[in-house]
């Protein structure tokens, strides 16, 4: 199996490895459970940012959780 990979420019390659990060995630959980993990950090990523402390670990589990969400749909 050889996958494809594309010159990513420095300033995007956060953005590629995070997006990498999720579609391995999904191909080794399926998409349904893909979904649930990602409604379980998007619900507690929202209860975690209701501190002022809590809101630097929660907003990035929020947009993990929005994207592995996504991921499993499309």
């Amino acid at each position: 199996m050889s996958h494809l990979h594309k010159h990513v420019p420095w300033w995007l390659w956060p953005f590629a490895a995070l997006w990498r990060l999720i579609a391995t995630i999904v191909g080794l959980t399926g998409r349904f459970v893909a979904m649930l993990i990602g409604l379980v950090f998007i619900i507690v990523g929202v209860i975690v940012s209701l501190t002022v402390i809590g809101a630097i670990v929660g907003i990035p589990m929020v947009i993990i959780g929005l994207l592995l969400f996504l991921k499993g749909i499309f």
